[in-house]
């Protein structure tokens, strides 16, 4: 008997609610959608989209923190659920649609298409604070001896290759900034295989050329 109660499913009203709320956003896109001339299958296939194109949005808000990228498809998929809820509440001729709502319809799946592709495949730019690049207090000149160890004693290793050599006039390089910089590179190797050029890097860290340039010899 205690086996049976252990096993009993515990209904949340927050999870019934849920898909009660979905099911009839799901009905309202699926009538807007055959009001507007898409029939058969196709009335069907809208509502998925609107659901899935919001999803993916979310769950990259929650996977990655804010981004503009993610909140902007965000909401277009809320405000194309939301307009369906409204638009059949009454307030549309279902019998005779706008040609606006026509225009609308017909394209969406473009715009989905395009919103999951760069949900999916694009990275927002990481932003570093003004303050992390002109705070003197924080600025600590890397030394050439960190970057290359002399070898123990007793041992032979190859001569390490030359680093570039930095302007006298090149900027001091937060430690910071740096070690953000070599998280942003590894990350960039990771995913293409090749290291990073300073433009990309000029982009990816949002610093001037200049300073991209004094971080990218760091780097190498």
């Amino acid at each position: 008997m205690g086996a049976r109660n252990g096993l009993r499913l515990r209904v949340d009203a927050v999870l019934v609610q849920a898909v009660i709320a979905g099911a009839l956003s799901f009905a309202h896109l699926h009538d807007l959608a055959a009001a507007a001339g898409q029939n058969g299958w196709k009335a069907w296939a809208y509502p998925v989209s609107v659901d899935l194109l919001l999803v993916a949005a979310w769950r990259r808000l929650r996977s990655e923190g804010p981004s503009r990228l993610a909140w902007c498809w965000f909401v277009v998929a809320l405000v194309a659920s939301l307009g369906a809820n409204v638009a059949t509440a009454g307030f549309l001729d279902m019998d005779n649609p706008p040609a606006l709502l026509r225009l609308g319809i017909a394209g969406w799946p473009a715009l989905a298409f395009l919103g999951g592709t760069l949900l999916a495949h694009s990275t927002d730019p990481e932003p570093v604070s003004p303050a992390s690049v002109s705070d003197p207090e924080d600025t600590e000149p890397v030394a050439a001896d960190e970057a290359n160890p002399a070898p123990a004693a007793g041992t032979s290793a190859s001569p390490a290759p030359t680093p570039p050599v930095l302007p006298a006039t090149a900027p001091p390089v937060p430690v910071v900034l740096l070690d953000h910089a070599r998280k942003v590179a590894d990350e960039y190797r990771a995913r293409t295989g090749s290291p990073i050029d300073p433009d990309t890097l000029r982009s990816r860290l949002g610093v001037p050329s200049h300073l991209a340039d004094a971080i990218a010899a760091h780097l190498a």
